[in-house]
């Protein structure tokens, strides 16, 4: 469904800003309905990633340079703030997936500030979601073959307590994990780009319309403060952008961890 606002007051057609997180055409005419802007996006997303994690790591030097001093310096980022924190001694171990899924994001998140592309990928909802049901499933796959099919389902509940409190605690609890987790795991990524690229979307929009679209005198200070808030707001989101790949990651971890270990 299109996105466009007709105003009945000029006739004419007026399209919201961030429009485009609503409406994916094919990206040619009689293309395939599924081949829209996102996906293009998100495939470059994994080609970028590859692309960093063959020139970083394909032919590592003893004494590293260039691009294997950057690729180093996130791995260890990931590996001391992410993968030991939450996975203690299966941390290397896991390390391949949690490096790649960070950057991976990041990338898509970076998008939004690009030029030309000016779109994150996780401002549209499938591909967090795919994300997070895929650390879910892996969650659940790791809790049974470490802990055992029915143990697994029995160590989320804290032994020891009064009866009467089991009947809420035990909804609860498995609620929050087999449904909640999941849900935000999403949705926390999807909510915080979307919401960033609308902001972004307005204030250049401002500073466009009283600017350049409709320039007046009275409007041009309007036009300028667009302007500002637009840089001001764009240094502000690249660094939302890092902190949710950051998180989304964190959550990963903590999640794989609690199939490998019992909470209680």
């Amino acid at each position: 469904m299109s996105t466009a606002i007709v105003l009945a007051s000029s006739g004419g057609e007026f399209t919201p800003p961030g429009a485009e997180l609503f409406d994916f055409p094919p990206l040619f005419a009689g293309g395939p309905e599924w081949l829209t802007k996102p996906v293009l996006m998100a495939v470059l997303g994994v080609v970028v990633t590859c692309g960093l994690a063959w020139s970083a790591f394909a032919k590592p030097k003893l004494v590293p340079r260039g691009m294997q001093n950057v690729g180093e310096m996130g791995y260890v980022f990931v590996r001391d703030q992410v993968a030991r924190p939450f996975l203690g001694k299966d941390a290397e171990r896991w390390m391949p997936l949690l490096l790649s899924m960070f950057i991976l994001i990041w990338v898509w998140n970076i998008f939004a500030v690009i030029p030309v592309i000016q779109f994150p990928v996780a401002s549209h909802i499938a591909f967090p979601a795919v994300l997070a049901l895929s650390v879910y499933f892996l969650k659940i796959y790791l809790g049974m073959k470490h802990q055992g099919p029915v143990k697994y389902f029995t160590n989320l509940i804290p032994p020891g307590l009064p009866k009467p409190i089991y009947v809420l605690l035990v909804p609860i609890e498995y609620l929050s994990t087999f449904v909640l987790a999941p849900f935000t795991h999403a949705v926390r990524l999807f909510a915080n780009m979307f919401a960033g690229h609308i902001i972004l979307a307005f204030f250049s929009l401002v500073g466009y319309w009283f600017l350049i679209e409709n320039p007046t005198l009275l409007g041009a200070p309007v036009g300028v403060l667009g302007v500002i808030m637009t840089i001001l707001m764009t240094a502000f989101e690249m660094f939302i952008q890092f902190l949710q790949a950051f998180l989304f990651t964190m959550l990963a971890a903590m999640y794989i961890g609690s199939g490998l270990h019992a909470d209680h």
